[in-house]
């Protein structure tokens, strides 16, 4: 009888574990999960100049939003999350890549409450460990499953190609009047949202997910990139620098053309637009003036409303898309509420 206790209790024990380990994860499982893999992989050689730099960048943390999507997606389908690891890692580290020269780009001294790359070593630093981040992306996306390898390695190119074309545009912007805002649009989804896009399609397609699945998929983190990057706009000028991890009003001292500022341009009387003219050509050295004086026209004009408008109208967007894949609604509950969790919306 004893014997039949133990084993019936051995049984129960044993099937509690299977159920768990087959449970899809929370975000924060998964963040804790991959953070540990992505800490723990190996990409110290010599010289030890060009990877210290590399090392710090990844030791920075962050939200690790885009391994987490890509992740999520695949748990929607398989169980087995580890095998896309790789994968993610290759996207989080061409994602860092970005942001390093990005960075050195607009010549902001903080990324992450932390001195950025140029600022913490030196410009030519920051350019050469940025191509290495690049190398080191593409060793980890060529670890996916074979079945799949060459569709992921396609997908990144014109991902990353995009990114690239986006960032044109952005720098192309700085010194253009006469931006539209679906030019600002175009360039967000092309700098920031297709590799978010990119991150969900990859993960439901490692997971076997169905091409149209991952159509809506892709559309889904489209539309959560839009808002996502309306949201930063907004924090850069709004935000709680603590919070925040860098400095507010970036995108002010350097002329970014932001969906706030278009629009401010197009609302704002004939005071306002010379007012808005004449920080454009600020070349004192009191930056904090200029942010408070453009900050007082976005105030008066309103325009912070409206981008909290359009960011929910995108945010709305994606859930619609999410709502059209062809899975039971709970293996898409954690997809819909890490989503909303980004952009502080309750589900």
């Amino acid at each position: 009888m004893r014997r039949g206790y133990f084993f019936s209790l051995f049984a129960f024990l044993f099937a509690r574990l299977v159920l768990y380990l087959r449970a899809m994860k929370s975000a924060k499982q998964i963040q804790e999960c991959f953070e540990s893999y992505l800490q723990g992989l190996n990409y110290s050689r010599r010289p030890d100049e060009l990877y210290a730099p590399i090392r710090y960048v990844l030791s920075l943390g962050g939200k690790r939003i885009r391994p987490t999507f890509l992740i999520m997606a695949y748990n929607m389908y398989a169980d087995d999350i580890e095998r896309v690891f790789s994968t993610a890692a290759g996207m989080e580290i061409f994602h860092n890549f970005t942001l390093l020269h990005d960075d050195l780009m607009d010549r902001a001294d903080m990324r992450r409450g932390k001195a950025t790359v140029h600022k913490k070593w030196n410009d030519n630093t920051a350019i050469l460990s940025g191509d290495g981040m690049l190398v080191l992306a593409y060793r980890y996306l060529a670890e996916s499953s074979a079945p799949e390898l060459k569709k992921v390695l396609d997908l990144a190119n014109e991902t990353f190609t995009g990114i690239m074309e986006g960032q044109q545009y952005d720098m192309e912007f700085e010194t253009r009047d006469d931006v539209r805002e679906e030019e600002y649009i175009e360039m967000i989804r092309l700098k920031t949202s297709v590799l978010l896009a990119a991150c969900v399609q990859m993960g439901a397609m490692l997971g076997g997910a169905t091409a149209s699945d991952q159509e809506l998929l892709y559309e889904f983190g489209e539309k959560i990139g839009l808002a996502f990057q309306l949201q930063d706009d907004l924090l850069d000028v709004y935000g709680d620098p603590a919070v925040f991890g860098k400095k507010i009003g970036g995108d002010i001292l350097c002329n970014k053309k932001t969906y706030l500022y278009i629009n401010a341009y197009r609302l704002a009387d004939g005071k306002q637009k010379s007012e808005l003219d004449r920080w454009a050509v600020y070349d004192g050295n009191d930056p904090d003036s200029k942010i408070a004086g453009v900050r007082s026209i976005y105030d008066a004009v309103g325009v912070k409303a409206l981008s909290e408008k359009l960011i929910n109208s995108y945010f709305d967007e994606a859930m619609t898309k999410l709502d059209q894949v062809n899975l039971p609604a709970d293996r898409k509950s954690l997809l819909r509420e890490y989503a909303g969790s980004l952009l502080n919306r309750v589900l």
